[in-house]
């Protein structure tokens, strides 16, 4: 490492950066993200000590296929987004780890000699920060203290899992300090230990890897130990549609026992049909039983098992379609997508909540008003956001309409396809996922 702060910044001033920030950014976004790293960097300067500065990225995530398959073993599509987590990191030289912002000057500070779960830190930064720490020691892994100075544009609630970066972020902060080889794989499984045992959230392990990893990813978690990953070089930039994120606005409050019934409700009928996941099932074989499995388990469940086979089989398809570059049959599939996550995983709405509908307002009118467009659920759903491929020419009317509806700045655009986890110093960019530098 062995960069002092000012090392950085006169890396940074002298383009040492730009080659990594235009692979992480784009080209058109260079003297923005210039000027946010430079002033990272200012604000880190009261806070960072000693000669072994170093500043990391970890994207956020759009899922661009397989609406809550991961959780049964099948296959999605996703793609690292250019909104992220970055920060500024020294060593502290002690068993504390440190961290600010400039929304939140005042440090948040944790010692990493506890490491068990705390019921009253879920849902926060610190459950992250303290069960990567206790994944990492799990597995014998050395964790030292350091102070961070961070800046986030994948902000909470927008749907980019912002929690799976910050979670990412960490973990390849504790890795950096030790000189370890940073296996993406690995990194996601810290943050989803993290989520799940600390942070409280029941997530499969896309959102991490899909952070750790980065690029766009077709996985497959037919063996969760060990889940098959293609990556695919493609960029919607190529095409003739914009990709966006609309935050609907909607709370995210009271939302996980939506998010666990459909698990459990998933569950329900594998056991009866004496599966331990929905991955392999076919809809052969809810027909074969279908009258003791609309007795015993709901029609809800058979509707979102009926959901699984066939997301299961489209995130495939999908994949094979931005391979071979053919942008019309993915659009369909999107469609195809959007639709059965609406009527038979019904996560486009929360029924603990019937007066906040903005999913499925945002559906509609894209559907009414741009018929060419295609929008759809994003991510977990029940509230909060969608996810819209709109024309190009039809952009600045779509962001229009949507910011009447759901307020100024609520049409977020994303560029796909950026690395993942990596890490600046004055000798250049290291992107662990492919070993390269910068």
């Amino acid at each position: 490492m062995n960069s002092t702060l000012a090392d950085l910044k006169s890396a940074l001033a002298a383009g040492q950066a730009d080659q990594g920030l235009t692979r992480l950014y784009g080209k058109a976004a260079l003297a923005e993200q210039r000027a946010r790293y430079r002033q990272l960097l200012a604000d880190a300067e009261p806070r960072l000590e000693g000669s072994s500065c170093f500043v990391a990225s970890a994207p956020g995530r759009t899922e661009l296929g397989g609406n809550h398959t991961d959780h049964n073993n099948g296959r999605v599509l996703a793609s690292a987004v250019d909104l992220d987590c970055i920060a500024a990191v020294a060593p502290s030289g002690n068993d504390r780890v440190s961290l600010s912002s400039r929304e939140y000057p005042d440090p948040l500070s944790i010692r990493l000699d506890n490491l068990s779960p705390d019921p009253a830190e879920r849902n926060s930064p610190v459950a992250l920060i303290r069960g990567v720490g206790a994944a990492r020691q799990q597995r014998g892994r050395a964790i030292r203290g350091f102070t961070a100075v961070i800046d986030s544009t994948c902000k909470p609630g927008t749907g980019l899992s912002s929690s799976a970066a910050f979670g990412v972020l960490v973990g390849g902060i504790f890795g950096v300090l030790e000189d370890e080889a940073l296996e993406p794989l690995q990194l996601a499984r810290y943050g989803q230990f993290a989520e799940n045992e600390f942070f409280g959230k029941p997530c499969g392990l896309m959102d991490q890897l899909s952070s750790a990893a980065g690029y766009t990813l077709g996985i497959d978690f037919a063996d969760p130990d060990n889940p098959a990953i293609t990556r695919i070089d493609t960029d919607f930039e190529d095409w003739e549609y914009r990709l966006l994120i609309i935050d609907t606005g909607g709370s995210h409050s009271d939302l996980t026992e939506e998010y666990t019934a459909v698990t459990e409700e998933i569950g329900r009928v594998t056991r009866l049909l004496q599966r331990d996941k929905a991955r392999g099932l076919s809809v052969a074989d809810l027909l074969g039983q279908i009258a003791a499995l609309r007795a015993e388990a709901g029609d809800r469940a058979l509707l979102r098992v009926l959901h699984f086979i066939t997301d299961d089989l489209r995130a495939d398809r999908q994949s094979e379609a931005l391979l071979q570059r053919d942008y019309a049959r993915f659009l369909e599939l999107v469609r195809q997508s959007g639709d059965s996550s609406c009527t038979q995983l019904q996560n486009c709405s929360s029924s603990k909540n019937t007066k906040e509908q903005g999913i499925l307002l945002a559906i509609s009118l894209t559907r009414q008003l741009f018929p060419r467009a295609v929008c759809r659920v994003h991510g977990g759903g029940f509230s909060g956001t969608a996810q819209a491929y709109v024309p190009k020419d039809q952009f600045d009317d779509y962001q229009s309409l949507m910011g009447q509806v759901f307020g100024e700045g609520s049409v977020i655009p994303v560029k796909t396809g950026r690395p993942g986890f990596c890490h600046f110093t004055a000798n250049g960019w290291l992107f662990p996922a492919t070993g390269e530098g910068s």
